[in-house]
């Protein structure tokens, strides 16, 4: 067996020769050179539309269309297993079915009822779930951390098991808190408020763990898919079935369980889930080469932790200002939810103006254009997400005319048919729509997503009865199938965005910080639309509940704004194939002067220092020959 310390890079993570395991799948018509080993999705599809061109049986066309989804993704396995070592795809696998799938989507499905029980209005438990994700805030940070201390010589490995023992204290204390006060915090309302800042808190630690596994594999694979362009989409179609799988698994007990009061239940699920991940990332499933001391710009610190000085000090402003943007919104978070909601969208403003500023002055302009493009279109979209949880499941005392839906249904029910629709709608964008180019990928998928809401403008008004459709028909063909499946199209582009934006060298860094930006622009779209909660005259609890408003708010925030906004800011974004490089860095020769500099720097001293030491040799040759000739 082979000892961890020396286990380096565990793949090969790449390999490029795979013809043979292609003519296999794909047939032996054709000759797959060593110059064309990676064939992607697109060769593909030019292919199988070139068999449609050449045959003239219609009904062979149109099996060939029904088929082909089903042999693309044959070949999309092929093509995926081309690039990435099957270690590496096994440890992204688990990490997102049981972390982003099951742990995170775990903590977002069961917040609603367990907080709605405490008495705990729409707008506050919308502030709540804004803390509760802003870990995943936190990448910028972690992805900094990573490129620069290596811990016992792994930059990803330590880090991983660090934030895995986190979530595991998260979890148990959440199970020991419930417990102990549940039963009074549905007696004293001070005590259910102060029992659920304490659970906000664990729920915090456990999706540490989600986000930082997380960033640490999308570093990974976008070190890959700035090598490898041609790798497309795949990886992030991969990684969101996985997570989908799991938020399956996830939605099928949560709601049931929540219905029957069983919290104790599903905590206990979620210690399960924390630790599936622990083992890989022990034995170094998630790849990397191990650092050492000797190695350049490289310096010990303490306690077997190094530090890359080197990359800190050539790039050292970018380093900095990532990871005080990671840091930001945490704290940010906590100072809203805990303190002023008015305070904390003001601050929020500053902050990212703040942001949008630095982008512009340490970044090249075309990553200060696509940062400003992804802030846009994620603040575009005004999330009224717990409003719309507190009026699908208001009980005949709180709304007399209302769904009514229980939590079996809400969360299990039509949380699995969206997560198959959403399984459905990534097999179809890698089939149809992953070599499509950027712009009218985004255009086109913001245009569905403003089209969505009008379903629940349509059940809140009730106007489904008026077409003889019962609610919960009406909000599986809505909210479960429409608006799940345009969610996942929309997100998939930016994620590959979000692949392709990393420059050499600082992968996981400025991943992340483009990650971080968008999940605080979701954070604020989360605060705004909690504070607009807040300050209408809606009433989410209690009795004589009243949603008059919302429908209205709807139209404003997730119709008119994403059209307005969110559409032309996508010009920002190059039209580039996903399949092509986003950003041409050898051209933007950033920070290569001064690395450049550097080089020469190095050289001239490395020139001065050899003509020393030859005039110190000539200068002792010369003193033996005059000491021979002289005896």
């Amino acid at each position: 067996t082979m000892d961890l310390d020396t286990q380096i890079d565990p793949s090969p993570l790449i390999t490029r020769k795979f013809s043979s395991r292609l003519s296999s799948i794909g047939g032996d018509d054709h000759d797959y050179n060593n110059e064309q080993s990676s064939i992607t999705l697109t060769d593909f599809q030019r292919t199988a539309s070139d068999a449609h061109i050449s045959e003239n049986s219609s009904s062979s066309i149109w099996r060939e269309r029904i088929l082909h989804p089903c042999t693309s993704m044959k070949i999309y396995f092929a093509d995926l297993s081309s690039f990435f070592s099957w270690r590496f795809l096994s440890w992204l696998a688990i990490q997102n079915f049981a972390m982003y799938g099951g742990v995170s989507a775990l903590v977002m499905s069961v917040s609603l009822p367990l907080f709605k029980e405490m008495g705990i209005d729409a707008s506050k438990q919308q502030l709540y779930s804004t803390m509760t994700l802003s870990p995943f805030a936190l990448k910028p940070f972690i992805g900094v951390f990573s490129d620069l201390f290596p811990i016992k010589g792994y930059h990803k490995r330590y880090i991983a098991l660090i934030s895995i023992l986190i979530g595991l204290i998260g979890c148990s204390t959440l199970i020991a808190l419930y417990h102990n006060l549940s039963k009074e915090a549905a007696l004293d309302p001070d005590t259910a408020y102060r029992l659920s800042d304490l659970l906000v808190i664990c729920f915090f630690c456990m999706n540490v763990t989600a986000a930082n596994l997380d960033i640490l594999g999308e570093g990974k694979y976008s070190e890959i898919m700035r090598k490898h362009p041609e790798s497309g989409s795949s990886v992030i179609t991969f990684k969101f079935a996985c997570s989908l799988l799991g938020s399956i698994v996830t939605n099928s007990y949560v709601g049931p369980l929540t219905d029957g009061g069983h919290f104790h239940i599903i905590f206990c699920i979620a210690l399960g889930l924390l630790l599936t991940p622990f083992y890989p990332t022990l034995r170094g499933w998630l790849p990397e080469k191990k650092r050492r001391k000797s190695d350049p710009g490289m310096t010990k610190i303490c306690c077997g932790c190094l530090f890359d000085q080197g990359s800190f000090q050539k790039k050292r402003t970018p380093f900095v200002v990532i990871a005080l943007s990671g840091l930001a919104v945490p704290l940010l978070s906590a100072v809203t939810t805990f303190a002023s909601l008015g305070i904390g969208i003001g601050v929020s403003m500053i902050v990212l103006l703040i942001l949008a500023t630095v982008t512009y002055v340490v970044f090249p302009r075309v990553v200060f254009r696509i940062i400003v493009a992804i802030m846009l279109i994620k603040i575009s979209h005004i999330k009224l997400g717990g409003v719309l949880g507190y009026y699908y499941t208001a009980d005949a005392q709180c709304l007399p005319d209302g769904p009514h839906f229980s939590y079996t249904y809400y969360i299990t029910v039509a949380g699995i048919v969206g997560s198959i629709v959403n399984l459905i709608a990534v097999m179809l964008y890698q089939t149809y729509l992953s070599s499509c180019r950027f712009r009218p990928a985004l255009m086109c998928t913001i245009l569905a997503g403003a089209i969505a809401p009008i379903m629940d403008i349509i059940l809140i008004k009730r106007w489904n009865h008026v077409l003889g459709i019962s609610d919960k028909v009406f909000f599986i063909l809505g909210s479960a199938i429409f608006e799940h499946f345009v969610n996942i199209v929309v997100a998939l582009p930016m994620m590959v965005i979000f692949g392709k934006l990393a420059p050499p060298n600082m992968e996981s860094a400025v991943f992340s910080y483009a990650v971080g930006i968008a999940t605080f622009c979701f954070m604020m779209s989360q605060l705004w639309g909690s504070a607009i909660i807040k300050w209408s005259s809606m009433k989410t609890v209690g009795t004589d509940c009243n949603f008059d408003e919302l429908p209205a708010i709807i139209g404003v925030c997730q119709i008119l704004l994403p059209i307005i906004v969110g559409i032309p800011a996508t010009l920002l974004i190059p039209n580039r194939l996903q399949t092509e490089p986003l950003i041409d860095w050898t051209k933007e020769r950033w920070y290569e002067e001064q690395e450049k500099d550097e080089n020469i720097t190095e050289s001239l001293t490395r020139v001065l220092e050899e003509e020393s030491a030859e005039q110190e040799e000539g200068q002792c040759t010369e003193e033996v020959a005059n000491e021979h000739l002289f005896t």
